[in-house]
C-alpha cells in the first residue's frame, strides 16, 4: 500500500480481473523470469542456495568443537577416574611404580577409549605410558600446573603427538601430590570423527536444498495461479482499472494501512465523511472523524452494519481486515447513507448503555466474598444511571452464611444507596416486613419474578403495609418501583428494590424488567458464592482451632508462647506443636500445608497428628521427617490407586481410610516393641484421630483433595546439655535470639517439602547450643512474606521486632505481631517462640559402670546417696529396684560402655545407656519361669519408660514420679530385696 492510491487488495483485482481479461486477449502472457512468479522462484532459489551453504559450513565447524569438547571430557573423566583409583597413591610410594601400574593403565586405556594414559612423578617422569619407550622420559608440556594441586585440559602440540590432553594430580592420604594422571586422544583421531560425519553433513544440505528448491518452484507456482501469470506492466494496467471502478461506485470506500493511515478514499466517501483534498497518507485520527468510527479502523477487527455518526448523517459502516491482500493488516471499510435509522439509534444508545452498565456489574459485584459487601455493591452499580435509590434485603440466615430458611415475609435491610444522602427509606439494619400481599415486594416473591409499580402514589397495597413510612416517601418525591426478587440455584436469598424519584421523572417501563432481571441473577450468583465461602469458611476456622492445641504441654525444658492468626481469605493449614519428650527434652514443631480451606484444615490436624505419634518414637529430627514424608507419599499413592478403581473422590477417601488402617498397625508395632504405657501406645493410638495416625490421612487428603504437599521444622532442645538439634522439609528456618539482644538466622539445611514426590533425597538436621535464657523463634512464611512484602523485607522487619532483650515470650509475641502483622493477611501465621532453661549440673548425676554384676550395688548405693541430697529418699527403694533392673540387663545382655544417668526434673528420669541395638521386650513370665520379669517391674514402678537410640546403642528410660503415688498407700514402694531382683532378665 506505500505506492499510494494505486495499490489496490487482491479482493479488488478479483472485482476487475473479468475486464482484465477482455483487454488483455489475443496478447502474449510473460513467461519465465519476465513474470512476476518466475522472478520470486529465482530469488528464493538463491536464496536457499546461500543459506544452506552457510549452515552446512557451521555444522561442520560445530561438529569439529563438539568431537574437541567431547575428548576434553572424556580424557578428564579417564585421568580423575584413574588418579583417584585405590591403589593408585599407594603403588606410587612402592618400590617399582611401573611394575604395577602399567598393567592397569592400558586396561584403563582399552576400556575408556583414549588414545594414551601415562602415570607421571611429580617432576614429570612417565612411570606408565601407552608406549613402553616413552617410560622413563619427561613428559613435554607444562605439566608444573598439576604438580601444583590443579586439574586441567588442553590441546597439546608436541612430540610424540599432537593431542587434546588432561593432566589430574594424584594425592596421597594427607592430601599432597604424590603423581599425576595424563590421558588424551590424539588430534588426528578427533579430525576423523569429523570426517566420518562430512558424508551425512553434504546430504543433509544437498537434500535440504533440493526441498528449499521444491518449496520455492510450489510457492512460484501457487503464485502464478494467484497472478495468473501477469508482468509487471500488466499488474499495473489492472490497478488503474480498479481505481476507475472504485471512482464509479455509489458506496463509500475507504482502505487504511496497517499503520493507521490512509491509503484510498473514493469521491463517495470523501462526500460522506468531509475529507479533506489531500487526506491520503494522514493518519485516521487527524481526518476529523467520529471517534467511534476512527476507533473502528484502528482495532482492525470486522464490522458488519454498524451504525456511526458523520456529522448529521447516519452512516452504516462495514469493516474487513485486508488479510491476504494486504499483509501489512489494513482494513477496508464501505459505508452508506443511512439517516433514516435515527430513531433507531436511539433506543440503540439505550441497549448500548445497558449492556456497559450490565458489563461494570459484572467486574464490580461480587469483588469480595462478603455477603454484606456484595449486597452494598449491588446497590451502587444501579444509582444513578437505573435508579435514584436501592434497597437491598437478605434473609438473615444468609448474612450469617447459613441456608436460607425460615419464612419470607421478613428479610434484613442490608444496603441502601441512592442520589442524596437524605432518603425516606428505612435504614440499614432494620427488619423489614412484606405483610400485605399485594405489595409490589410480596409478588416479587410470590411470582419468582421482577414486578414494576409505575405510580406509587396508586399502590394501594404498598401504602397499606405502612402509611407512614408510604406518605413519607411520597412526599419526599419517589414516584416509581421496581422490585425483583433475589434468586440463587431456584432459592430466594433476598430482593432488591429500585426507587426513582424527583432526578428521573420517567418512570420505570417494560423495557426495564429484563435489565433488572438480569442484574440481580447475577448479584445474586456473587451473593450466594459469598454466603457459601462464608459457611465454609467459618467451618474451616473451627475446624482449624479444634485441632491446634488448646493448652501447652507442661514442660520445664523451655517457657514458650505462641500465637496463631487465620487467613482472612480463608483458612490454610499451617500449625504448630509443643512435644515434651523423654529425658526432660523438648520437640518444637511448625509446618505449612499447602492450600487453603476445610481440605488443608483437615490435612494440617492429620500432618501435627501423625508427628505427635512419630514423636513418641524418640527419632533424631531428619529421620522424623523422612519417616513423615514416606508415609505420606505411600498413602497417596495408595489413595490415588484407591480413587482411580473407585471413580471419585469418595473411593479414593476409602482407599485412603485403608492405607491409614495399615500404617497405624505399623505404628503400633514399632511402640510396643520400644516400651509400654504412654511411650509404647502412643505411637499407634490417638483418642482424637481415632486410632489412626494423622499422616496416613494427610496422605490420603493430599491424593483425593489436591493438596500438594507440606513444609515442617522439627527441633529438639535437650536441657541438661543447652544442645538443639532441627531438620526442615522446605520450612523457613527459625531466628534466635541470644541473652544480649542479638539475633541471627542459622542456617538449617533446606530439605524438599513433604510430598511431593522426591523422597529419596534425604533430610539433614543441624546441632545449635542454645545458652540459658535465649529464645527460639519460630513461624511460618505468613509472617514475614505476602504480595506486597518480599522475603528479605520481612526479615528485616522480623529482626528488628526480635532485638531486643529481658523480654518474657508473651510479650515477644506481642511485639513480633506487632510490628509485622498487615492490615489483610493473606495466609495462616503460626509463630512460637520459646525461651531455653537448662537443668542445674548439680541436679544431674552420672556414673560409667563397670561391666560386673558387683558394680550394681556400688551404682545403687551412691544413686541412693544422691537422691537423699536431693531431697528424694522417698522415692529412693524404687529408684534404686528401677536402676538394679536396667543396670543388670545391660551388663548381662548389653554391650559396653554401660552408663547410668540421674536427672532431677519435674519427675526423676533414670536412664542406663550400653552399646548394643537389641531391642527389649515386655515379657509376662509364667509363675514357674525363674526370669522375665525385669521389665515388667519396671513398667509398674515406672510413670512412663521407653527405649531410644542412637548412632551407636540404646537408651532405656524410665520416669518416676518425685513424690509418693497416693494409690500406694503410704508411699514406702514394694516390699521386695532390691538384691533379691538383679537375677531377673528380660
Amino acid at each position: 500500500m506505500e505506492g499510494g492510491p494505486g495499490d489496490q487488495g487482491g479482493k479488488e483485482r478479483t472485482v476487475t480481473r473479468r475486464a482484465d481479461r477482455s483487454v488483455d486477449d489475443g496478447r502474449t502472457r510473460p513467461t519465465g523470469l519476465r513474470s512476476v512468479a518466475g522472478q520470486v522462484f529465482a530469488l528464493q532459489a538463491v536464496i536457499a542456495l546461500l543459506i544452506v551453504a552457510a549452515a552446512a559450513v557451521a555444522l561442520v565447524l560445530q561438529g569439529r568443537y563438539d568431537s574437541e569438547r567431547d575428548a576434553r571430557n572424556r580424557s578428564l573423566a579417564v585421568a580423575e577416574a584413574f588418579a583417584h583409583a585405590p591403589g593408585t597413591a599407594e603403588a606410587l610410594k612402592g618400590p617399582d611404580p611401573t611394575a604395577v601400574l602399567q598393567p592397569r593403565a592400558e586396561a584403563a586405556r582399552k576400556a575408556s577409549g583414549v588414545d594414551f594414559i601415562a602415570v607421571l612423578a611429580p617432576d614429570g617422569v612417565r612411570f606408565t605410558d601407552s608406549d613402553a619407550g616413552l617410560i622413563g622420559q619427561k613428559a613435554s608440556g607444562d605439566v608444573g600446573r598439576a604438580a601444583r594441586g590443579e586439574s586441567f585440559t588442553e590441546i597439546f602440540h608436541g612430540a610424540p603427538n599432537d593431542a587434546v590432553r588432561a593432566v589430574v594430580p594424584i594425592r596421597d592420604t594427607d592430601g599432597s601430590v604424590v603423581g599425576m594422571v595424563s590421558s588424551g586422544i590424539e588430534v588426528e583421531t578427533v579430525g576423523q570423527a569429523v570426517q566420518g560425519r562430512l558424508p551425512l553433513l553434504l546430504g543433509a544440505a544437498a537434500g535440504g536444498l533440493a526441498l528449499a528448491v521444491g518449496g520455492a518452484g510450489l510457492v512460484s507456482a501457487r503464485l502464478r495461479r494467484q497472478t495468473h501469470g501477469l508482468g509487471p506492466a500488466e499488474m499495473t494496467r489492472l490497478k488503474e482499472h480498479h481505481e476507475a471502478v472504485l471512482h464509479a461506485v455509489k458506496e463509500g470506500v475507504v482502505i487504511v494501512a496497517g499503520d493507521g493511515r490512509l491509503v484510498l478514499a473514493n469521491d463517495e466517501a470523501r462526500r460522506l465523511l468531509r475529507l479533506p483534498e489531500h487526506a491520503e497518507r494522514s493518519h485516521v485520527r487527524e481526518l476529523g472523524l467520529d471517534p467511534r468510527t476512527a476507533h473502528l479502523l484502528l482495532s482492525g477487527r470486522a464490522a458488519t452494519d454498524e451504525v456511526h455518526l458523520a456529522g448529521d448523517r447516519l452512516l452504516a459502516v462495514n469493516v474487513r481486515p485486508t488479510g491476504d491482500g494486504a499483509p501489512d493488516g489494513g482494513v477496508v471499510m464501505t459505508m452508506r447513507d443511512t439517516t433514516e435509522l435515527a430513531a433507531l439509534t436511539g433506543r440503540a444508545e439505550v441497549a448500548r448503555g445497558r449492556l456497559r452498565l450490565l458489563y461494570e456489574a459484572g467486574t464490580r459485584i461480587g469483588t469480595t466474598l462478603d455477603v454484606v459487601r456484595t449486597a452494598e455493591e449491588l446497590s451502587e452499580v444501579a444509582v444513578p444511571r437505573f435508579a435514584d435509590f436501592v434497597t437491598v434485603e437478605l434473609l438473615d440466615p444468609v448474612v450469617r452464611g447459613e441456608e436460607p430458611s425460615g419464612a419470607f415475609t421478613e428479610m434484613r435491610r442490608t444496603a441502601l444507596s441512592g442520589v442524596r444522602t437524605e432518603t425516606p427509606l428505612q435504614p440499614v439494619g432494620d427488619l423489614i416486613r412484606f405483610v400485605v400481599p399485594t405489595t409490589p415486594m410480596a409478588s416479587a416473591l410470590a411470582e419468582g419474578r421482577a414486578v414494576i409499580q409505575p405510580d406509587l402514589a396508586a399502590a394501594q397495597g404498598w401504602r397499606a403495609q405502612d402509611p407512614e413510612g408510604a406518605a413519607r416517601a411520597l412526599e419526599f418525591g419517589l414516584h416509581s418501583l421496581l422490585t425483583v426478587p433475589l434468586l440463587a440455584r431456584g432459592v430466594v436469598l433476598g430482593m432488591a428494590n429500585f426507587w426513582r424519584g424527583p432526578d428521573s421523572p420517567e418512570p420505570f417501563g417494560e423495557e426495564d424488567l429484563s435489565f433488572a432481571e438480569e442484574l440481580a441473577a447475577r448479584a445474586a450468583l456473587a451473593i450466594d458464592n459469598a454466603r457459601r465461602f462464608t459457611r465454609e469458611h467459618s467451618m474451616a476456622v473451627a475446624l482449624q482451632r479444634s485441632l491446634l492445641p488448646r493448652v501447652l504441654p507442661e514442660q520445664s525444658a523451655m517457657r514458650v508462647a505462641y500465637r496463631y492468626l487465620p487467613a482472612t481469605a480463608g483458612v490454610g493449614g499451617d500449625w504448630f506443636d509443643v512435644i515434651p519428650l523423654p529425658g526432660a527434652r523438648v520437640a518444637l514443631v511448625v509446618g505449612d500445608v499447602v492450600g487453603h480451606g476445610l481440605h488443608a484444615a483437615a490435612t494440617m490436624g492429620r500432618l501435627r497428628t501423625a508427628v505427635a505419634n512419630f514423636s513418641t518414637l524418640d527419632l533424631p529430627p531428619e529421620e522424623l521427617l523422612s519417616h513423615l514424608d514416606e508415609l505420606i507419599d505411600r498413602l497417596g499413592e495408595e489413595n490415588e490407586q484407591g480413587g482411580g478403581e473407585g471413580g471419585g473422590p469418595q473411593a479414593g477417601g476409602t482407599g485412603a481410610g485403608g492405607a491409614e488402617a495399615r500404617g497405624m498397625d505399623g505404628a503400633t508395632d514399632a511402640g510396643s516393641g520400644r516400651g509400654s504405657g504412654t511411650a509404647g501406645g502412643g505411637a499407634g493410638q490417638d483418642p482424637a484421630a481415632d486410632g489412626r495416625p494423622a499422616g496416613g490421612a494427610a496422605g490420603g487428603t493430599a491424593g483425593a483433595e489436591g493438596t500438594t504437599g507440606a513444609t515442617c521444622l522439627y527441633a529438639i532442645y535437650d536441657p541438661t546439655t543447652g544442645a538443639c538439634t532441627m531438620a526442615s522439609a522446605g520450612h523457613p528456618g527459625p531466628a534466635l535470639v541470644r541473652p544480649d539482644g542479638s539475633v541471627e538466622f542459622p542456617a538449617v539445611p533446606a530439605g524438599l517439602p513433604l510430598g511431593i514426590g522426591l523422597g529419596d533425597r534425604p533430610f539433614e538436621s543441624v546441632r545449635l547450643r542454645l545458652e540459658p535464657g535465649s529464645k527460639l523463634v519460630l513461624f511460618t512464611d505468613g509472617l514475614i512474606e505476602d504480595r506486597h512484602r518480599d522475603y528479605d523485607t520481612g526479615l528485616g522487619l522480623l529482626r528488628g521486632a526480635l532485638a531486643r532483650p529481658d523480654r518474657s515470650p508473651e510479650q515477644t509475641c506481642a511485639d513480633v505481631l506487632a510490628a509485622l502483622l498487615l492490615p489483610v493477611p493473606a495466609d495462616d501465621i503460626a509463630l512460637l517462640v520459646a525461651s531455653a532453661h537448662r537443668i542445674p549440673a548439680d541436679r544431674i548425676a552420672e556414673w560409667e559402670v563397670p561391666a560386673e554384676p558387683s558394680a550394681v550395688s556400688r551404682v545403687r548405693t551412691e544413686a541412693a546417696a544422691r537422691l537423699a541430697a536431693w531431697g528424694l529418699a522417698d522415692v529412693g527403694f524404687t529408684a534404686e529396684l528401677v536402676l538394679s533392673e536396667l543396670i543388670t540387663n545391660a551388663i548381662r545382655y548389653g554391650r559396653a560402655p554401660v552408663r547410668v544417668r540421674l536427672v532431677h526434673d519435674r519427675v526423676l528420669i533414670c536412664e542406663v545407656s550400653d552399646g548394643s541395638s537389641t531391642s527389649p521386650h515386655l515379657r509376662h513370665a509364667a509363675d514357674t519361669d525363674e526370669g522375665g520379669r525385669g521389665l515388667f517391674l519396671v513398667a509398674q514402678f515406672a510413670q512412663r519408660w521407653g527405649t531410644r537410640y542412637a548412632r551407636r546403642g540404646k537408651t532405656i528410660w524410665a520416669e518416676l514420679p518425685v513424690s509418693p503415688d497416693p494409690a500406694g498407700g503410704d508411699g514406702a514402694g514394694p516390699l521386695f530385696d532390691p538384691d533379691a531382683l538383679e537375677d531377673l532378665a528380660w
